[in-house]
């Protein structure tokens, strides 16, 4: 029977190592966790930074000219049309 105590308090005892194992590790992945959170997040601002940044840039660009190729179309357009009058 004192066998039997002792393996019960054996256990016990490994079980007391692990819970203050896994507090110690959880307690870690936790920081981990709030130092990627920080990470996260300041990426999310400078990503919005630069969004806003490139945006004022396409605002500022002049504006798009039309295609040569619709100015050839045209221009090819016009003299079958005459020649095809007379």
């Amino acid at each position: 029977m004192i066998s039997e105590f002792q393996d019960l308090s054996d256990k016990i005892e490994r079980l007391a190592s692990l819970v203050g194992s896994l507090r110690s590790e959880n307690a870690q992945l936790r920081q981990t966790n709030e130092l990627l959170n920080e990470v996260n997040m300041a990426l999310v601002e400078r990503l919005v930074e630069v969004q806003h940044k490139v945006e004022a840039v396409i605002e500022q660009l002049p504006a798009p000219e039309p295609d040569d190729a619709e100015m050839d179309d045209d221009q090819h357009a016009e003299p079958i049309k005459s020649e095809a009058a007379r």
